[in-house]
C-alpha cells in the first residue's frame, strides 16, 4: 500500500473509535510506556493530540512526565517553513490550538532539538522496521534529524504494525513503538 492509501485507511479507523475507546486506550498506552527502558532522562518531547484528528490523548503520559519530575517540551508549529520551534512547557506556558487544530505553546523558553532525550512521536501508521506515516507534511522528519545521536524515538499508535511502508532515505525510523497491548522495539 502506498503511504497516500495508508494514511487514507487509518485516518478512517481513527474516525471509527468512540472517545470512551481512545481515552482507554491512551490510558493503556500510557501504562505501556512505563515499561520502555527511557526514565533514565531529563528532557522528553510530546505531542499534545489533535482533537478532530482522533490522536492517541497523550495527557495521561503527560501527568506520568510530571510524576516523574521530568522537563517536558512541546513544539509550536510554522506551517509556512514546515519547522517545528520547540517549547518547556512550564506552569505558566500559555497553551492555544491553532487554526490548524493543534494545541501549541504561544511562547516561553525555546530548547533547541540537540537536547531532546526522547521524542514521544505521533504517528497514522507503522511497520514492523519501526518507518512511520505521518500526516505527509515531514515535520517530525526535520525535527527528529535535528535530535542527538541518541535520542531515542516513540511512535505512539492505536493500531498494530503493518508488514511493511516504503521509506525514503530521509525518513526516520522509530526506535519503539507503543500499542495499547504491545511495545515494539527496532
Amino acid at each position: 500500500m502506498t503511504k497516500e492509501a495508508l494514511r487514507q485507511h487509518y485516518k478512517s479507523l481513527r474516525a471509527s473509535l468512540d472517545p470512551l475507546n481512545v481515552a482507554d486506550q491512551s490510558i493503556a498506552i500510557a501504562n505501556q510506556v512505563l515499561q520502555l527502558p527511557i526514565w533514565e532522562f531529563t528532557n522528553y518531547h510530546i505531542f499534545l493530540p489533535i482533537e478532530h484528528k482522533v490522536e492517541v490523548d497523550t495527557s495521561y503520559l503527560l501527568s506520568v512526565l510530571q510524576g516523574k519530575d521530568k522537563s517536558i517540551i512541546l513544539s509550536k508549529s510554522n506551517f509556512d517553513t514546515h519547522t517545528m520551534q520547540h517549547i518547556l512547557l512550564q506552569e505558566n506556558t500559555p497553551i492555544a490550538v491553532s487554526k490548524f487544530g493543534i494545541p501549541e505553546p504561544q511562547k516561553g523558553i525555546e530548547v533547541e532539538a540537540s537536547s531532546i532525550e526522547v521524542v514521544f512521536v505521533p504517528l497514522l501508521a507503522f511497520d514492523k522496521q519501526g518507518h512511520r506515516v505521518g500526516y505527509g507534511k515531514g515535520f517530525y522528519d526535520r525535527f527528529l534529524r535535528q535530535c542527538g545521536p541518541n535520542t531515542r524515538f516513540v511512535g505512539l499508535s492505536f493500531f498494530a504494525p503493518e508488514n511493511k511502508i516504503p521509506s525514503a532515505p530521509h525518513d526516520i525510523a522509530l526506535d519503539y513503538c507503543v500499542t495499547p497491548k504491545n511495545t515494539y522495539t527496532f
